[in-house]
C-alpha cells in the first residue's frame, strides 16, 4: 500500500508547503482539493482551505500543481474534485485536467439524499456516471464514487448498484471508512468482495460518536464528531488487514479532520500509525 493526504485536511499549508512537509515526512504521494471555495478569516476545512485549488482557475493551474507535486518527490494518490455527477460540463474538465496531471483518478460528486425521490436520483446518476465512463475512457483515466453519508452511495452495496455493469477502469469506488461510522457501515470483507473490481481506491479517516444533550422524550441525544485515527470507532488496523486479505495493494489517501494534535504532528502521526499497522 501507498500513503497520501487530501489536502482538505491541511488547511493551514498553502500547496508549496504542503508538498514539502508531506514530502519530508516520508509520504508517498498527494491528492489535492479542487473547488471553489469561499473565503474565511481563518483557514478551514471547508472555507478558505489554502491547500485547495480553484476550479475556476484549473486549466491554467495544472502547470503549477504538477511543478509542486513532481517537484517535491511526491506522486498523485488522485484529484478530490467536488463536482456533481449532473454537472457534465465540469465532470469533463476535471477528468482532461486530471490526464493532463497523470493523476489516474479523479472523485466525482454523488447527489445528496432528499434532493429528489431517490429513485429518480438514482437513474438520472446512473445515466451521468453511463457518461462520464464514457468520456473517462476518451481521457484514460478513472472517475471515483466515494461513500459518503448523506448521498446516494453511502454504503457500498449502494454504490454498486450505481456502477454496476459500468467499466471498472472507467468508473470506480473510493471506500471510505471513517463515512461509514456515520452511515453505510457493512463488513468491511464482504463489502471489498462485493464490489470486487470496482474498488479502486481508499479514504481513511475516524469518527466517534458523542452524547450531545437528551432528546424531548428524554433519551440521549448523539452526533457523529471527527477523531484521531487512533481514537475513533473504526478499527483502522483491522481495516487494513481485511485489505491486504483481499489483495488490496493500491492508495490509501489521509483526511483527518480532528484538530487534537496541531497540523504538522498530526500528519506525522498518521503515517506512522499507519505505517506500523500495514507491517
Amino acid at each position: 500500500m501507498r500513503f497520501s493526504v487530501f489536502t482538505a485536511s491541511t488547511p493551514e499549508w498553502t500547496p508549496a508547503e504542503a508538498a514539502h512537509e508531506l514530502a519530508a515526512q516520508g509520504w508517498d504521494g498527494v491528492e489535492w482539493r479542487v473547488t471553489d471555495q469561499e473565503d474565511a478569516a481563518r483557514p478551514g476545512f471547508w472555507a478558505g482551505n489554502r491547500a485547495t485549488w480553484p476550479l475556476e482557475t484549473l486549466e491554467e493551474s495544472l502547470p503549477e500543481i504538477d511543478r509542486i507535486t513532481r517537484g517535491a518527490g511526491l506522486d498523485y494518490s488522485g484529484v478530490g474534485a467536488y463536482v456533481p455527477s449532473a454537472d457534465r460540463d465540469n465532470v469533463e474538465r476535471v477528468l482532461a485536467a486530471t490526464a493532463t496531471l497523470g493523476a489516474g483518478r479523479v472523485r466525482i460528486t454523488m447527489p445528496k439524499l432528499g434532493s429528489a425521490p431517490y429513485p429518480e436520483l438514482f437513474a438520472k446518476t446512473r445515466d451521468d456516471l453511463a457518461w462520464a465512463a464514457e468520456r473517462a475512457a476518451t481521457h484514460g483515466v478513472t472517475g471515483l464514487v466515494e461513500l459518503h453519508h448523506g448521498t446516494i452511495a453511502a454504503s457500498a452495496s449502494a454504490a454498486l448498484r450505481l456502477v454496476d455493469g459500468l467499466d471498472p477502469e472507467r468508473v470506480a469506488v473510493i471506500h471510505d471508512v471513517g463515512n461509514l461510522v456515520i452511515e453505510g457501515h457493512e463488513d468491511h470483507t464482504a463489502a471489498f468482495e462485493l464490489l470486487g473490481p470496482y474498488l479502486a481506491h481508499v479514504h481513511v479517516k475516524n469518527v466517534a460518536w458523542r452524547p450531545v444533550g437528551t432528546r424531548p422524550d428524554g433519551s440521549t441525544a448523539w452526533a457523529a464528531d471527527w477523531a484521531p485515527l487512533r481514537e475513533g470507532q473504526a478499527d483502522i488496523g483491522a481495516y487494513l488487514t481485511a485489505l491486504r486479505d483481499v489483495g488490496y495493494d493500491g492508495w490509501v489517501t489521509v483526511e483527518d479532520f480532528s484538530t487534537a494534535l496541531p497540523l504538522a504532528e498530526r500528519t506525522r502521526d498518521n503515517l506512522a500509525y499507519l505505517r506500523s499497522l500495514a507491517g
